[in-house]
């Protein structure tokens, strides 16, 4: 549906997680619970097959620890976790020791705990260069630390680990990307999601969340992984003068996602410098908690916005920020507009994450107002937008910014999308298409 028919088996098997299958989008007489493929595994295997270290990285309880063991215990690694302190401890006191005590392949489990474990790894791995030797998972973005990026730099391959897609909530590999890029989407029609998107959007995508029945419920563990990660993981990482801040901020942070940072806004409720709240907002990103999308530009001077907006990692997380159930986001159009945006930003990280080129992100925007809300550039070269409708409807006036986008953009721009929710995939002239947002997880 909605564009070319497959022409591999991709990503095939996938590793697969067990977790409860998300009540609002199954039948009562279903099995509760099921296993959901990771399609990123068969990058990490193969990382595996020719790297001496591999990390996954990303925020806490999207699934890495479970993916990490689920793949080692096929390969032969041992594991060991530095949630036990006794065992962070210990590579603490002697990490040059710790690592030659290790078995031939082992798994070490929230890395970022121990930092003085890097150069120890280092050494390990320069006496002798196995590949696949080490496995390592992590919450803290380290290409944000870059003392411990540095560290293994050459020995290390790092695999992002986002929460749930909506296409592994399904169970099947999408290939939006692979159409988008192309610009192949086919006439064709689907049911509209309706209420079913507002569900989608609440829900998120962190499996633990997810296996929760009640909204109430997902909201209770929302909460307490906020504190969780205030109270261990954010203090671990530097020293804050006030913790109680930090929810507040990212309360603040979840109101502006899909808008321009705007770091004046973000810091008037607090008696806190400017750069003690950028310093903050550094730090949220570095535990995957927001993400800021760079702007899309040119080389030769231009009209175009340098400011990058801003993301809550997870929808999920940001409407219980928000106070917003589904029904209450339904009828707040502009709280919708923006959690969808983020929503819909959210999914295409999770599909590029495992795409066979790197795709990076950003956005657009210009002086004179035209902007998109998604650029994605691949092999350095191609561009394509999306712009995210949370209407049923699309009309010419909404492709104003791709086309803005073509225009700058001139032979590199190979394709724009208007994501609605609708039930027309159509053309509105060369390379733009308006497309329902379900082709996000369906395309085929």
């Amino acid at each position: 549906m909605f564009g070319l028919a497959a022409r591999k088996s991709y990503n095939q098997p996938a590793m697969k997680l067990a977790i409860s299958r998300r009540p609002e989008l199954r039948s009562a007489d279903m099995d509760t619970s099921r296993f959901y493929p990771r399609f990123v595994a068969d990058s990490l295997e193969e990382a595996l097959s020719d790297t001496p270290v591999v990390l996954i990285h990303g925020p806490r309880q999207s699934g890495k620890t479970t993916l990490a063991r689920m793949l080692g215990e096929r390969l032969g690694h041992a594991y060991f976790s530095f949630d036990d302190r006794v065992l962070a401890a210990a590579a603490e006191a002697d990490p040059t020791g710790f690592v030659a005590e290790l078995p031939e392949r082992a798994i070490l489990d929230e890395v970022q705990r121990v930092p003085e474990i890097f150069s120890a790894l280092k050494v390990a791995v320069d006496r002798r260069r196995v590949p696949g030797r080490f496995l390592l998972t992590g919450s803290t973005n380290v290409l944000l630390v870059p003392r411990l990026a540095e560290s293994l730099a050459g020995r290390m391959e790092i695999v992002r680990l986002y929460p749930l897609a909506q296409c592994e909530l399904a169970g099947r590999a999408s290939r939006f990307l692979e159409i988008l890029f192309a610009g192949a989407f086919k006439t064709a029609r689907a049911e509209r999601l309706g209420s079913d998107l507002a569900d989608r959007v609440i829900a998120g995508g962190y499996p633990a969340a997810l296996s929760r029945r009640a909204h109430r419920r997902r909201t209770a563990w929302y909460r307490d992984y906020i504190e969780t990660l205030v109270q261990r993981d954010m203090r671990d990482l530097a020293r804050i003068r006030s913790l109680d801040a930090l929810p507040r901020l990212l309360a603040l942070a979840a109101a502006q996602t899909a808008r321009l940072v705007n770091l004046s806004e973000l810091s008037s409720p607090f008696q806190l410098s400017r750069q003690t709240i950028r310093d903050y907002v550094t730090l949220l990103e570095r535990v995957f908690l927001i993400e800021e999308l760079p702007p899309w530009h040119v080389s030769m001077p231009s009209r175009l916005v340098k400011t990058p907006k801003l993301h809550l990692g997870d929808t999920g997380l940001a409407c219980v920020l928000l106070g917003h159930d589904a029904a209450a986001l339904m009828k707040d159009r502009a709280v919708f507009g923006q959690a969808l945006e983020t929503f819909v930003f959210q999914e295409l990280r999770r599909l590029a994450s495992w795409h066979e080129d790197p795709v990076r992100f950003h956005h657009f925007r210009d002086r004179d107002g035209f902007e998109v809300d998604i650029v994605m550039e691949r092999r350095g070269r191609e561009v394509t937008g999306i712009e995210v409708k949370a209407s049923a409807t699309v009309t010419a006036a909404d492709f104003r910014g791709l086309r803005k986008l073509e225009t700058t953009a001139r032979d590199r721009f190979v394709a724009g999308a208007v994501l609605y929710d609708g039930e027309a995939c159509a053309g509105f002239g060369n390379r733009l298409f308006a497309v329902p947002i379900r082709a996000l997880w369906e395309a085929t």
